[in-house]
């Protein structure tokens, strides 16, 4: 069961078929996924006709709707700014901006390699197509992140087509093993054993006195 404004949904079935994965869903098992559930679903209205077969209830009025270990007045003063900046229109893709990215990166690629195809692989040469190439591949990463959020078109469709071009073909990896990892990552931001970001050894990845803990 999660709680997503103020009602109950039993997704016990649901989340082995949701598109998103089910270890997000699993990570808010008992909890309140009200903020989760709006950053990450941008048609709302497609999403919630679902919600309606699964809603089992809603919360008693003594109940609160947010998690135990975060500040209620946090929470209400980030969905405000969320509000504000939808209304300022700020979330609006520019798609002549993601184009001129794509364009970019396809230039930086063919350079990388028509420079060595035609000055040759001496020292000048290949450290030029060195250059042209990992500039290249470190904004696909990026091109293909916007992607991976849905965030350069209205539709995920068209997100995840793009994505698989980039990270799949210019990068030569899985957009199904990022998204997996990534989203439970946003879901689940520096919490130990739930964000994947984190799961790395805690003596030769850590800083600072106060390590990640599990929530």
């Amino acid at each position: 069961w999660l709680v997503i404004d103020r009602k109950v949904y039993d997704v016990s079935r649901f989340s082995k078929l949701h598109p998103g994965g089910s270890r997000v869903i699993s990570h808010y098992a008992g909890q309140d996924a009200t903020d989760a559930f709006v950053a990450f679903h941008n048609d709302k209205s497609l999403v919630k006709k679902y919600l309606k077969s699964l809603l089992i209830g809603e919360l008693a009025p003594d109940q609160p709707s947010f998690e135990s270990n975060k500040k209620k007045s946090l929470l209400e003063d980030f969905r405000e700014l969320r509000c504000a900046i939808e209304k300022m229109g700020l979330l609006r893709p520019n798609y002549i901006f993601f184009f001129l990215i794509f364009l970019h990166l396809l230039v930086l690629d063919a350079a990388s390699w028509l420079v060595v195809w035609y000055f040759g692989i001496s020292l000048v040469p290949f450290l030029v197509g060195i250059a042209f190439f990992t500039i290249a591949q470190i904004q696909m990463g990026w091109f293909q992140h916007d992607l991976g959020h849905c965030s350069v078109f209205k539709t995920p469709k068209w997100n995840r087509l793009l994505q698989i071009v980039v990270i799949n073909v210019l990068k030569g990896l899985p957009a199904s093993w990022w998204n997996h990892l990534h989203n439970q990552h946003h879901a689940k931001p520096n919490c130990f054993r739930k964000d994947p970001d984190l799961n790395m050894h805690p003596l030769l990845f850590s800083l600072g006195k106060r390590l990640s803990v599990e929530v």
